[in-house]
């Protein structure tokens, strides 16, 4: 074989590799989501995101009664498809405006977390405001900023 029939091969690989990984890191996102959803039949959930080019990517999760007290509060930041949500116990129980002023949370060395917080919030700040919405995850409709 050729060697440029080689580097076609290998290139191919690595595609197969990458998709695979983007696959499954795609259904660990939904499998949370509906983890979340199933257990938490009230209030609201907002999904923020921050894309890093050459910094980590972060996912944020953001679970709040209708009360808007904080029920979960998940982060998943990585630069690789491994990255996995991970639990930020000691914001549950706050309110979502202290939170939302805190820059604790947004930012201990991932400037990545403060976007994807604050986009989180805007999420739930809008489905609250719409019309006839009650709170709930059913029927909830989510928005990439």
């Amino acid at each position: 074989m050729a060697i440029w029939q080689w580097a076609l091969l290998s290139l191919a690989l690595v595609w197969g590799l990458q998709s695979l990984g983007v696959w499954l890191q795609m259904r660990h996102y939904s499998d949370v989501f509906k983890g979340i959803t199933q257990k938490y039949a009230d209030g609201f959930v907002g999904a923020g995101n921050h894309r890093g080019r050459f910094a980590r990517g972060t996912i944020v999760l953001v679970v709040v009664t209708p009360d808007l007290i904080v029920r979960r509060l998940l982060v998943m930041s990585g630069r690789s498809v491994f990255a996995k949500f991970k639990r930020h116990e000691e914001y549950e129980g706050v309110a979502l405006d202290r939170i939302r002023s805190n820059p604790a949370i947004k930012g201990e060395g991932e400037p990545g977390v403060a976007e994807a917080v604050k986009r989180a919030i805007e999420q739930i700040d809008r489905a609250r405001s719409e019309p006839g919405r009650k709170p709930g995850l059913a029927g909830l409709k989510t928005v990439s900023a």
